[in-house]
Formats: structure tokens, sequence, C-alpha cells
């Protein structure tokens, strides 16, 4: 006769141990029952922000509820677990359902914790912690303009995060300790972590005792201890969390003074047929508020319930974050001091990185650390800690990478022990992964996710799976090549000289001929940039249906539907005449207009119909596509140089307007960006471009791969003093060197970081022709620049490429009904979605 489980609580770590049950249960001897509180089946609480970025609580359904059908699961939603019959083994939900059972699994998680200030109650103040909370801030948010976040902490940063994402005008992030994260990283790495969320526009609070929260009936202000007053018209409280234990204690289980159920090494509670698992457990003393050891405790529970040995030991609670795209990791001991250990300090305050490891004090372990702003290193220091790998000669290279150009044989994934825990959400080893590429010939990323499930939780783990993959079939002796896809079994590179050699103009030549299938959004795009690389046509006559989604109607498409217009502007310098055109253009179309960072002017709200006439009277007035849609050169920003600036000692904005309209409509692996910097001040940013320029005395500084964005980058020094002429002929060479070699989406900063030997190498090719192709580069780039037609001007001038600019096939006329605006500043924006 079969067994039953009751499992109360279907949050992620419920599922979790239904999963793993049905898989060790092959004898097919439990019934499962599941009561959960929600409405919704378990869903991805550790990815919840990126539902106000456009994930659906669909995309972040575990599983859907024919999943629990499908495994003879039986669902009951909406009805929460209230009493326990210990005694009976029996439990009652809130709709009167009765269910009998032999094991019972509680895993009612956590709620948030919200502190007895007066006035908690308002309008306007919500906690963080489900899908309905994020629907009820979502529909306060279109009223709301300032917003504040209680906690300074993950949970709280996270929901700074979202007031972001809902565009509140001002968010304040208020604090009672006098550091952010105070539980995950250390004074200094806090302050890093704060001037960079200060920098993204965060108003951060430390040192704040919330005493009061006013307004008649709806939040209007906070009133500090300090006797300082914030108003706000939005409050999200994140101030941790509390464990849901208490139907266990109406059933008289043991609980701990501060809340959480206790529970033993195999997770029972005070009476045995009865486990906790996930933020409502109590093991250890410690509350696990992170989903790997959740993770973890439901693996323990369900092998003990189908007859195996496990125990829940102390879990590691290293973790790594990416808090509104800021790399933040802590792992081992990170705050132990000296002289209990040797501590090793990185900062970079330009950029916003800090790095700290702990090494044991004879030198030969690493015991623990903080990363901020940079947390590439996190899988390699974490498994070094955990496995108590010996440190090489200089421990310091572990988080700044071998300065000597050679890596340590010691430190690779290649070195851990076949029991290093490679990913903690799943429990798979290195050797369980390793088992899979070498004995089953799994070798794909996807391969290894679908028969370990590792890398399938937070994520975090991937980069170090993908190396085990590449490592391991190298050790069989596996050539590893970086194919394009699995239509095309070339690199990007192979591919670029095999089109270039056979003269390939069209993407279905190419996929015929050197190709296989029907082709995928992978090789699409990259075919097509090649082909525009190499061949410089209008990239609609031939390849239309293959561009990126921008490509298709040469410009970016916004969230409601229309589009952008970016004219270009060489150099930042423009006409009183063309100012006063774009104005007309604006007005004319009802476009919201904003000024770039890249010194051009952006028309928002274009409907599809109405591009080509707005290009044609742009194109009359002496304007170009702007490419600000394509994998193209962008913009050449630049200073006013020695023309105005009693600084600048060379003309940065005639030069900007050389380099700019050379190198514009360029198609290459990703976006590129420059900039001319008339004087050592560098007001045109030129060290944060893929290809900068900087004047001097005697002529140009050239610095090449860098980059802005989420993951900034300082561009490397190629060469110095050089003359207008021999600037623009490395320019030339080097991004032709670049079109020719990047894998697709590769930016120059991490193409140089995967070049062997690295700017070295790459002054030598690019400087003392190393390769003996620098005439060919001049001569491919020459071909470029001279070929180069505006591809507005095409469209316009073209019936047949015009006729395609239609939101309707059969209505020509017709502008999208569905794209809704809203008043803004005497403009117009595009209307929130509902």
């Amino acid at each position: 006769m079969k067994k039953k489980i009751v499992v109360v609580g279907n949050g992620m770590v419920g599922y979790k141990f239904c999963e793993k049950l049905i898989s060790k249960d092959v004898s097919k001897s439990f019934d499962l029952v599941v009561f959960g509180e929600e409405s919704r089946p378990a869903y991805d609480r550790v990815h919840l922000s990126e539902y106000f970025a456009g994930k659906t609580a669909e995309d972040l359904t575990m599983a859907p509820s024919s999943w629990y059908k499908e495994n003879g699961i039986t669902l009951y939603l909406s009805d929460p677990v209230v009493d326990i019959n210990r005694e009976e083994k029996m439990v009652r939900s809130h709709h009167g359902i009765v269910e009998n059972y032999d094991y019972l699994v509680l895993a009612t998680g956590s709620a948030a914790f919200v502190p007895p200030i007066p006035g908690v109650e308002k309008d306007g103040v919500f906690v963080y912690r489900t899908i309905e909370d994020l629907d009820l801030m979502q529909s306060h948010a279109k009223k709301a303009k300032k917003g504040a976040v209680i906690g300074g902490g993950l949970l709280g940063l996270e929901a700074a995060k979202a007031l972001l994402d809902l565009g509140l005008e001002e968010t304040h992030v208020i604090e009672f300790a006098p550091r952010l994260m105070p539980r995950q990283i250390d004074e200094a790495g806090s302050k890093t972590l704060q001037s960079k969320l200060e920098g993204l526009g965060l108003q951060i609070h430390l040192s704040k005792n919330t005493q009061e929260i006013t307004g008649n009936g709806v939040i209007e202000s906070m009133k500090f201890a300090d006797g300082s007053v914030l108003e706000v018209d939005m409050l999200v409280i994140s101030a941790g969390i509390k464990p849901r234990d208490e139907v266990a204690k109406i059933a008289g289980l043991e609980v701990g003074t501060r809340g959480g159920i206790i529970v033993n090494d195999k997770l029972q509670t005070s009476d045995p047929n009865i486990f906790a698992i996930g933020e409502c457990a109590l093991a250890h003393q410690m509350i696990y508020g992170l989903v790997a050891p959740g993770y973890e405790m439901a693996e323990v529970v369900a092998t003990s319930i189908v007859g195996g040995e496990k125990e829940f030991k102390p879990f590691d609670m290293s973790t790594k974050l990416k808090l509104i795209g800021i790399d933040v990791a802590s792992f081992g001991d990170a705050f132990i001091q000296e002289p209990n250990a040797q501590t090793i300090v990185f900062e970079n305050t330009a950029k916003g990185i800090y790095k700290r490891i702990n090494i044991s004090n004879d030198g030969k372990y690493l015991l623990g650390g903080v990363l901020v702003g940079d947390a590439e290193q996190y899988n390699m220091l974490l498994q070094n800690t955990k496995n108590k790998t010996l440190l090489p000669a200089d421990p310091e290279d572990l988080m700044l990478g071998s300065r000597g150009g050679a890596e340590q044989a010691s430190s690779g994934v290649m070195a851990l022990p076949d029991e290093a825990l490679i990913c903690s959400c799943e429990a798979v080893t290195k050797g369980n992964i390793c088992h899979e590429i070498i004995e089953n010939k799994v070798t794909t990323l996807d391969g290894i996710k679908k028969c370990t499930k590792a890398g399938t939780g937070c994520g975090g783990c991937v980069p170090m799976v993908k190396d085990l993959i590449n490592e391991t079939m190298k050790s069989q002796g596996v050539f590893v090549r970086n194919i394009l896809c699995e239509h095309f079994d070339y690199t990007r590179q192979e591919l670029f000289d095999l089109v270039k050699i056979k003269g390939f103009k069209t993407y279905d030549d190419v996929l015929d001929n050197l190709g296989k299938g029907d082709g995928c959004e992978v090789c699409k795009p990259a075919v097509a940039s090649i082909i525009a690389s190499l061949w410089n046509e209008m990239i609609l006559e031939k390849n239309a249906t293959v561009q990126d989604s921008n490509d298709r109607f040469l410009a970016n498409i916004q969230k409601n539907g229309t589009y952008s217009v970016v004219p270009r502007i060489p150099g930042g310098e423009i006409t009183p005449e063309k100012l006063i055109v774009i104005g007309q253009v604006a007005l004319k179309y009802n476009l919201y207009t904003k000024i770039t960072g890249g010194q051009r002017i952006d028309l928002f709200g274009a409907h599809v119909s109405d591009l080509p006439d707005i290009w044609e009277e742009l194109v009359n007035a002496g304007f170009e596509s702007g490419h600000a849609y394509g994998k193209s050169l962008r913009t050449v920003k630049s200073c006013v140089g020695s023309t105005w600036c009693r600084f600048g000692v060379q003309d940065a904005v005639s030069f900007s307007i050389e380099v700019e309209e050379r190198y514009r409509g360029l198609r290459s692996p990703h976006k590129l960006k420059s900039a001319v910097s008339g004087c050592t001040r560098e007001c045109a940013e030129a060290q944060s471009k893929d290809f900068g320029i900087i004047a001097t005395e005697k002529g140009w500084n050239l610095y090449v791969c860098g980059n802005g964005g989420v993951k900034p980058r300082h561009a490397e020094l190629l060469a110095t003093d050089i003359d207008s002429a021999t600037c623009l002929k490395y320019i030339d060479r080097f991004l032709m060197f670049y079109i020719k070699t990047a894998e697709p989406l590769t930016r120059t900063a991490p193409w140089l970081d995967k070049m062997e030997g690295g700017i070295n190498y790459l002054k030598s090719v690019i400087i003392d022709d190393a390769l003996g192709m620098n005439a060919q580069f001049e001569q491919e780039m020459q071909f470029l620049v001279e070929t180069y037609k505006c591809e507005w001007k095409e469209v316009v001038t073209n019936p047949a490429l015009r006729k395609r600019f239609t939101h309707f096939v059969n209505a020509p006329k017709m502008k999208d009904p569905y794209a809704k605006f809203e008043p803004m500043r005497e403009q117009v924006k595009a209307a929130e979605w509902k």
C-alpha cells in the first residue's frame, strides 16, 4: 500500500522537494499532496525583480499546474494548512480539506519582517515578497514620484531596483546600519557599492531609524529618530524575513526563541514524522535565507523518506549577486581580520571595483573574501576556499589574473577534485559533470543542464560549467571549436573568410553552400553582419529577413511599438538651421526629443509608416542615418578642443568629424563608439570607448578596447604622439582586424581580453604588421569608405523599399492603433504597460 506525503507550502523549496522525490521514487511507493497558500504554482522568487523588466508570471513559474497532474501530485492552491493533528497524522486546510499523512513536510517559507512603525498600515506602503505584492506596487507607482525602501541588505536593494524599473523620479534606500549589506560585505566594499549605486541615481541614507510614517491615510513622509523628514509617496519595506512557523506552533512542535521550526541533521522536527525545509526551518541554530541550502534540504528529506541516508550539514553561505547591474560577492570567511589571517586588497575607485581575499597566515590556503564591481573570479575563488587548494606563489593573481602572462597550472577548473561542488543549488559536483561529458558524450551546456540540472538554479555556476565542458573535452583529445551554431560547422572567423573567398552575398547562398538545415536566430543576424561588413550593400535589398529586429526598419523599436529616429551629427557639431529642422520634424510628427550621451538628438515615438517621410525631411536638410539601430559605428563624441577651449591643444571637433564620416555605416560584430578629446582633461571620455583619441602637444594618443555599460572598461593605450594620418591608418587596421576575428556580439573589450598576448600582441599586429596583413586591412577599409551609402536615403529614393514601411499590409496608411502615449513635461512618452 502506498504511503502518503503531504507537503505544506508550494514555494521554490516545496516544489524542489516534489521534483526530487519523484526522481527517487522509482517504484511509485508514495502519493504526494501539496497545499499552497498562493493562487499560482511555485515560481522563481530569486529572479522576482525581472517581473518589472518584462518577465511574466508564467515566465517565472517553476512548473505549470499540468506538471503536478502528470506526476500524480494532488495540488491545492489558495488553500493553506491551518491545523495539524499529530496524533491522527492529519492536516486540515483553510477551506476544510482534510488529508491524512504518513510523512509531513513543512515548507512554509518565510514572510517579510515588518518593523512596528506607527503608520505602517497606510496606503502606499508595501512589502516585496510575492507577485501580488509586485502587482500592487506597479499599480501605485503610476501615481507616485518619490519612493523609498527600508532595508539596505540584499532584499532591500532588490526592491530598490524594482522602484527604478517602475520609473520613479527619486528612489531612496533607508538603512539602520552604518553601511549597506552588512552581513555580506565589509566596510570598504560597502563604500564602493554605495558609490556605484549613487551613480545610478539611488539616494542612500545610512544609520537611519524610522520613527513614524505620516500621511492622511496615504503615505506622505517618513520621520526619523534624528529629527529629519523625508517626503515620499511610496514605501517598500524589505528589512529582512521571519520564518513562517505559525502552524508548527499550533501543532506543538518545538520552535526557536526567535522563530523557526527546530530540526535535527535529518531535518526532522520534534515529531519524527514531520520534517521542515527551507526558510521555515531552524537548522544548526540558523535560518538559511538562500535557495541553495533550501534545495539541499529538499534533497536530504527526499533521500531519507525513500530509505537513504543523508544529513544536512552546516551550509556554505557564499553568494554572488548582480544588484542593479553591479556584481557583489562574498565567500568563505569574508570578515576574518589580522592577526588571524593575512588580507590582500585591490581597490580601483575610478572603476568602482573592490576586491579582498583573506589567506591563512602560512600563505597556503584561501579563507574567504569580498568582491564588488567585478566578480568574474568568484567561482574559482570559492572552489579554492572550499577545497583547500594550495595557493600559488602570488595569491593576488587569483583575483587580478596572472601578470606574467602564464596561467598557474594549479588554478584552473581541471585542478579541482572530483567532489568539488560546482552547482550548489542542485548539489552537482565536478565529477558528476565530467562523467556525463566523458561517459555519455554530453558536450553542450543545454545537455549538461538537462541531465544534471547544473546551472538551472541561480545560474551563477554557468561560466564554470562551460569551462569544465571545454577543458574536459580538451583533456580527452577533442579539439574544441567555437562554431557559430548547429547550422554552420565553422567559427565566425572561418565563415567570414569563406564568404569572402566564395563571394556569397546573400544568407541563402551562405546557408546552401556552407551550412545545413534552415538556420536560426543565432546564425541569421551573424551571417547578415558578415555580408554587410564585406560588401557594404544595402542591407534591406538581399538580406532583410535575416537582420536583427531593429535593422529591418532602420530604427530602434520602443516599448509601445513605435520607433526612435537618430540622425547622425558628426562630432556633435550642428548648425542652427539643422537644429530648426529637427524641431520642425519633431513637432510635425509629435515626437519626444532628447539629447543623447553621444551628442546626438533622439526622436522617439515614430510610427513605422511615418519613418520614410521623417527620413526624407531629414535627408533633404543634409542629415544621414545615425545607425543607432545597427551593430555598427554609433558616434564619435568630441569636446570643442582648441577652437574654443583655452586648454585645448588640438582641433578635436574637426578630427572627430573626419573620423565619424570615415567610419559611418561600418558594420561590425557589435556596436562601436568613439571619442576625440582636445587635451588630457578628457572631456569627451575617449578612454571609455572602443577606440578613443586624446590630443597631445605633438599629435594624438590612440586608445582601444574600452567601453561603458554594465561592465565598464578603460581603454588600453595603443600608440602615442601620432599624426592624424597615422592615427586613421591604425584605426583602419584595428577595426578590420576586429571585424575579421571577433565572435558574434562581442565588443572590443572582451575581444581583447580573450586575445592571446593581449594588448602587446595587438600592438604587434597593428603597428609592427606581425601578420603581414596591414596593407590588406587598409585596402578593405578604403573599399568600405568609398562604397558607403546612407541607408535612409536609399529607402527614401527607392519606391519598392519604401513600400515595406507599413504596419498593416492591406491598409498601408493606417497607423498602429495600440501605440499609446501619455503627456510628460510638455512632451509625450510611451504609455505604461497594463
